[in-house]
């Protein structure tokens, strides 16, 4: 058990530093058994710094010190001390240059933080805090230097040499070594320093600014990978011209390049002209990717170049500041994708992952604000509230400023923070001085932790025709937080006639009601509001919180009529979704507990009208179709009973495809591919609603379904479809067919690693093929790899993510399974090991016969020796709160 509590960093503590750093000359001798990394850095004294005596600080970790040299002169021991996590200078001139010489085994690195290897190859994951893993060095976001880095190898081994900014110099060396030299003109923090070296091959292709110049772009993979860089590489220029037209932002530099690797704790690293991906989220062909996997992955090649801008040429000023960065590049990917594809269902799955998951996160007990006050460990904030959430505030400032304000604000921003390391106050303050708006209450979102309740009540005065809408907020305690203040809330509506007509929102007179509009943003600053409209003939159906304007939760008491109205009429896309969601989560709601009740036949009546609207966008229609998840079911839930939760869900799921059973088959039928496989909104659909009627047929054990899913596994051209037929076959009765399908795929693509980890997340994910005995399995299967992140995520995260009913069983052999899995880990990887933990940390919301077990399972992680700080500090809050 660990005794020795890490320390806490407070942003009230926050201080400049002592010393800037205004240049950094590198140099990499990379061999089998380890790198000798040479560091001369050009350093002053920090003027606005009020300790003029302080002495220089490096942060360190893992490092074995050679040399240290101050101005030419090599310092004896005495004259430095070396604790391990710190090399401290105590005398040192207001400028000077400083050499220090380490060793490091990026062979032996299982943490991936630093410099590692990966399939035989040299690459680097700096943010947030990995530089330190190099060299020492003063590892913070507000230190930000020019840097020269000088690269050595085999060039049998690694003919492939890269780091920031651009070629400058290379050449051959003696023993068969050679080297190239990389100089970024542009400053930037440690953590954006990359590094690659290996035997890859190179993808390249250009790009022609608005200005005219040439952009050199290159995708490096391994040699297996080379036929699926196309689809990334569209992506980027896709991507490169968006922000030029939406923003303004040219890219700077002369080459841009992105390397995929597979062992990767994240998804991707924005490295200044250097992107290092997750292989999984940049590799794609027709045969190996779905088309969820295409999305992702020109969102997430889209967000790290956007980073350029926003994260690089203006960074954040300290660690507490990251939304800064991460907020507004994922309002920023979030717009592109929209723009780019369908800006109802981009706004559906954003929203979906919201409220299931940061909602989540918002009420458990490592809540945290858009920027936290303090934390242990950083990486433990690399958070939906940071991202999602950040973004949905970026969102907000949007929705109040309108589009031509909100631009105008962030060509302020660009332009006055060029070059800077800065904060989310300076951030809203170039909205405010573009704008003219006062957001001073608006910075709640950034000081506050917790999601919104808005209670709405209504009446209806029908002798004055006047619709009177209540709205009262509150924002829920959390930990640390209580007795919050009321929040700056957009909050967009319209209100519906009988016939399904929008009504004009005159909130003056019954004579303005004319030139109304038919939607409008109510700005919420108080506890509690009643706003009036006018000139209304009827009481009208209220459409509340339009486009999701706001991270909140919506009480209403809606009938089940009125959100079957709402799913038929309602002009907004995303509340027809909503409506949908909401009346079947109460359907399910009330089958819980109550196995002998009738399911309300307006919910079979409104599914069957989806499938037979072929007027309404079909990628909605394939939204719409999806029952709320069992996720979204339990967080809705007061001490969720997950079994009961799961009975009904599939007692609904069951008693829809029966019902629909004609339906869906024609449906099937209806959306066959036809001529070569695209990536469109409209052949996504398609596939999508396809894909949907056949799991749900073969939920009914239905032998038409079933062999239809054979057939179209083994015929399938593409991936999406085939595994839209295994996981059909996989989710079913047939054993047989599923245990054939399994087979006769991990055969077919045994030797790509992307494919694989589908292939176990398909089983981990599955309550007829995931149960504990089948997942332990798993992990000894010779794919598996306890190294490699995303195998990890895919059998042990999926499991526990994504298959509740079994990750959940009652005798608590889940949540030991997973204790068991994160003392493993957190020897070798504690990041890892600390978001695979995040499952156990509800355990308070569960009903007493789950959560007492979890409680068990946090305790022993809790006590085991050795502890990481990255585990301590999740576990520790989860049985504190």
């Amino acid at each position: 058990m660990r005794t020795n509590q890490p320390k806490t960093i407070h942003l009230s503590e926050y201080k400049v530093p002592s010393y800037l750093v205004d240049s950094v000359d590198l140099r990499f001798e990379l061999f089998e058994d380890g790198a000798r990394v040479h560091s001369t850095l050009s350093v002053r004294r920090n003027p606005e710094s009020t300790d003029g005596s302080a002495p220089l600080t490096l942060d360190g970790d893992s490092l074995k010190l050679e040399r240290v040299a101050l101005n030419g002169e090599e310092l004896t021991a005495s004259a430095y001390e070396d604790t391990g996590d710190q090399l401290v200078i105590a005398k040192v001139p207001a400028e000077f240059e400083l050499t220090v010489v380490t060793w490091i085994e990026p062979q032996n690195n299982t943490r991936l933080e630093g410099l590692y290897k990966s399939s035989g190859m040299f690459c680097t994951q700096c943010e947030a805090e990995g530089f330190r893993c190099i060299t020492y060095f003063p590892d913070r976001p507000d230190v930000m230097a020019r840097y020269r880095t000088r690269i050595e190898a085999d060039k049998r081994s690694c003919p492939v040499l890269l780091s920031n900014g651009n070629d400058v110099e290379r050449g051959d060396l003696e023993n068969g070594r050679h080297f190239v030299t990389w100089e970024d003109p542009f400053p930037k923090p440690s953590y954006l320093f990359a590094l690659v070296a290996g035997d890859l091959v190179e993808k390249q292709d250009t790009f022609r600014t608005c200005s005219g110049r040439d952009i050199d772009l290159r995708i490096y993979v391994e040699p297996r990978n080379a036929a699926k860089c196309e689809h990334a590489m569209d992506s980027l220029k896709r991507s490169m011209r968006w922000d030029e037209e939406a923003y303004g932002r040219e890219y700077d530099l002369d080459i841009f390049m992105i390397v995929a690797v597979d062992d990767f704790n994240m998804g991707a690293m924005e490295n200044k002209g250097l992107n290092i991906f997750n292989s999984s989220c940049v590799l794609a062909s027709q045969e190996t990717a779905t088309d969820l996997a295409f999305q992702r992955i020109e969102a997430i090649v889209a967000h790290e170049y956007f980073h350029n801008w926003s994260g690089n040429r203006v960074t954040c000023r300290d660690w507490f500041q990251l939304s800064l960065k991460e907020g507004f590049t994922v309002f920023r990917d979030s717009t592109f994708s929209a723009d780019v594809g369908s800006p109802t269902v981009k706004r559906i799955e954003d929203v979906t992952l919201l409220r299931t998951a940061q909602f989540a996160e918002d009420a458990g007990p490592m809540a945290h604000p858009v920027r936290p006050a303090s934390y242990m460990e950083i990486s433990n904030f690399y958070t939906l509230t940071i991202y999602e959430k950040g973004a949905e505030v970026v969102r907000m400032i949007h929705t109040l400023l309108g589009p031509d304000l909100f631009r105008k604000g962030s060509d302020l921003y660009f332009e006055r923070h060029d070059g800077q390391a800065v904060t989310t106050d300076d951030f809203v303050k170039a909205m405010e001085d573009a704008s003219g708006r006062d957001l001073t209450q608006f910075r709640l979102w950034y000081e506050q932790a917790g999601t919104p309740v808005l209670a709405v009540t209504d009446a209806y005065d029908a002798k004055l025709g006047i619709y009177r809408l209540t709205i009262q907020q509150t924002v829920p305690d959390t930990p640390g937080q209580t007795d919050k203040k009321p929040q700056h809330i957009p909050f967009a509506l319209g209100l519906l006639g009988a016939d399904g007509e929008a009504l004009p929102l005159s909130l003056e007179s019954a004579a303005g009601a004319a030139n109304a509009p038919t939607e409008r943003v109510l700005e919420l600053t108080e506890a509690s509001h009643t706003f009036e409209f006018h000139g209304l003939a009827q009481k009208p159906v209220p459409s509340l919180l339009r486009h999701f304007s706001a991270p909140v939760r919506v009480v209403y008491p809606w009938t089940r009529e009125q959100l079957v109205f709402l799913m038929s009429n309602d002009p907004d896309g995303f509340n027809r979704w909503d409506a949908g969601q909401r009346l079947a989560v109460d359907v399910i709601q009330s089958l819980v507990g109550s196995a002998g009740s009738e399911i309300d036949p307006r919910l079979v009546g409104a599914y069957r009208a989806l499938l037979e609207d072929s007027a309404l966008d079909q990628a909605l229609v394939a939204k719409m179709l999806q029952l709320p998840s069992e996720a979204y079911l339990i967080e809705l839930a007061d001490n969720p009973d997950v079994a009961a939760i799961h009975r009904a869900r599939e007692k609904v799921l069951g008693h829809l495809a029966t019902s629909l059973r004609d339906e869906l088959l024609a449906c099937f039928h209806r959306n066959a591919g036809a001529g070569a496989y695209e990536v469109t909104p409209e052949s996504i659909a398609r596939r999508s609603l396809r894909n949907t009627a056949l799991a749900w047929l073969l939920m009914i054990n239905d032998d038409t379904g079933r062999d239809l899913a054979v057939q179209q596994f083994s015929e399938a051209d593409n991936m999406t479809d085939r595994m839209g037929a295994l996981r059909a076959l996989v989710n079913s009765d047939y054993a047989a067919e599923r245990s054939q399908a399994l087979t006769d795929f991990y055969e077919r693509f045994q030797d790509d690693p992307q494919v694989v980890e589908q292939w176990f997340s398909v089983q981990s994910s599955s309550d007829r093929a995931g149960q504990l005995p089948q997942i332990q399995a798993l992990l000894k299967h010779p794919a598996f790899d306890w190294k490699n992140p995303n195998k990890i995520r895919s059998v042990v995260g999926v499991f526990a993510g994504q298959n509740l009913a079994a990750f959940h069983n009652p005798d608590g052999s889940g949540y030991s399974f997973l204790a068991d899995q994160v003392c493993r880990l957190d020897d070798s990887n504690p990041q890892i090991a600390a978001r695979l933990v995040t499952p156990l940390t509800r355990w308070q919301k569960f009903a007493p016969a789950y959560s007492s077990l979890m409680r068990s399972a946090l305790e022993r992680i809790r006590d085991k020796s050795g502890l990481s700080a990255d585990l301590y500090e999740v576990v520790h809050k989860s049985l504190e709160a």
